[in-house]
């Protein structure tokens, strides 16, 4: 990885982590409860960052992996939703097996690599150019999410991420 890559990645990690400690010790009744008036609970927006940011631009987008961009372009709406009967373990172990999986494939990028696949269907018109643009729009959108489990945390049990030095490597 050049150097370039290597920050951007410790940056997502890092807010990857910020994620899951946010949520670290919520009782599963909380974790499925929704707590704001859109009706998403921390769970469900873990699925979706795993479903329509881990999976879909990273194997599906980068790589062009036909069977997970396929997957991903119908019925996004459902991935804010946990399957019935789908444990918060489960929920958490295929959010880091979508990580591992995106790993791999940022582990063979360059940063001025054209994407592979691009879903025409959902956005005919916007293109991400390359890894960078598309590294740097899934970097903000997990920070984003991030920033929405603080919220919802605070509101659940008045917790706030104490995550330590964020720019520790």
């Amino acid at each position: 990885m050049n150097a370039e890559l290597d920050a951007l990645k410790r940056a997502l990690d890092r807010q990857r982590a910020h994620v899951l400690g946010i949520i670290e010790g919520l009782s599963e009744e909380d974790l499925r409860r929704p707590v704001l008036p859109s009706g998403w609970s921390c769970l469900a927006l873990v699925r979706h960052l795993t479903l329509d940011v881990e999976r879909f631009w990273f194997p599906g987008v980068i790589a062009g992996e036909p069977d997970v961009a396929g997957q991903l372009t119908a019925g996004t709406e459902a991935h804010w939703y946990v399957p019935e009967g789908m444990s918060s373990e489960e929920v958490f172990a295929d959010y880091r097996a979508a990580i591992a999986c995106a790993d791999a494939v940022l582990a063979d990028a360059v940063l001025e690599q054209e994407p592979a696949a691009w879903p025409m269907e959902i956005w005919p018109t916007w293109r991400l150019p390359d890894v960078r643009h598309i590294l740097i729009h899934v970097l903000t959108e997990v920070a984003c999410h991030s920033g929405h489990l603080d919220a919802v945390r605070e509101l659940i049990d008045g917790t706030i991420w104490l995550g330590g030095n964020p720019y520790a490597s």
